[in-house]
């Protein structure tokens, strides 16, 4: 049986068919939901084992990036989201979906899911970044998504609100003792390095982090626009393979789905 995975959509949100594709061509039945017909009940996230939430802009970033669609969770859907967390189940979220769950208090969670204890905010730039990255994936992580993936990544960023911030001392020193630092920004050469390569001025270079049991994923790169060889900028002067990178990712989430958790 096909794993099933909700794309959040609404309000802003506009790369629900890039990721709704992805988890497509990894296996998964995928649907585009709009969150009304979540808080309305027309549709039930306990019918599905994968819950992801697209880049974009929702609410037009106003009071800072997923601030208000993070809220409108807390107030309609958190006890169902506590539920889905708690039954095994896998969240993805991308950009303006990971600064959503940072805002709910969902990621990291080092001390549970109510409590907003990192940020991600303005880049160091002051503008827009619009483009590709190299990533290091932490391979200590207990992401399910970033499984057994041993290779620098390469997504595209394309944010004006991507610096990963958090509350203090005591939770970066957390984030790293627990290995829920997932990728980092790095240079071609897999080092760490500054601007362009970090591209708007995340601490310790941090672009995901995972919650405690490596279900729950977030990160500002944008894997569903890595699909097909075809996304690659360099795709007419490298020799790549026919699947993008992004994919595996999707690929793993459903591998893991597959071995009866959380179905």
């Amino acid at each position: 049986m096909k794993p099933r995975a909700l794309i959040l959509t609404g309000y802003g949100l506009n790369t629900d068919y890039e990721l709704q594709h992805g988890f497509q061509l990894a296996g998964a039945d995928a649907s585009r939901v709009h969150l009304n017909d979540l808080i309305d009940g027309r549709t039930k996230l306990k019918d599905f084992q994968i819950l992801a939430i697209p880049g974009g802009f929702a609410f037009a970033d106003d009071l800072g990036g997923g601030k208000i669609f993070a809220q409108r969770l807390r107030t309609h859907l958190f006890d169902e989201l506590m539920e889905f967390v708690e039954d095994d189940k896998l969240i993805f979220s991308a950009c303006n979906g990971f600064q959503i769950l940072v805002k709910l208090g969902m990621l990291p969670a080092i001390s549970g899911y109510r409590e907003q204890e990192v940020t991600l905010t303005f880049n160091n730039s002051g503008r827009f970044e619009n483009r590709w990255v190299y990533l290091k994936v932490n391979p200590k992580s207990s992401c399910v998504f970033t499984r057994d993936i041993d290779r620098l990544l390469y997504f595209p960023v394309r944010h004006g609100e991507g610096k990963f911030v958090p509350r203090d001392e005591q939770v970066l020193s957390d984030l790293k003792s627990k290995d829920q630092i997932v990728v980092t920004y790095v240079n071609a050469q897999g080092q760490p390095d500054h601007f362009p390569w970090n591209p708007n001025g995340s601490i310790e270079n941090i672009a995901g982090v995972c919650d405690p049991t490596g279900r729950i994923f977030g990160l500002m790169p944008h894997p569903e626009a890595f699909l097909y060889r075809y996304n690659h900028p360099r795709w007419t002067r490298e020799d790549l393979p026919e699947e993008g990178q992004g994919l595996q990712l999707f690929k793993n989430a459903v591998a893991y789905l597959a071995t009866g958790v959380g179905i």
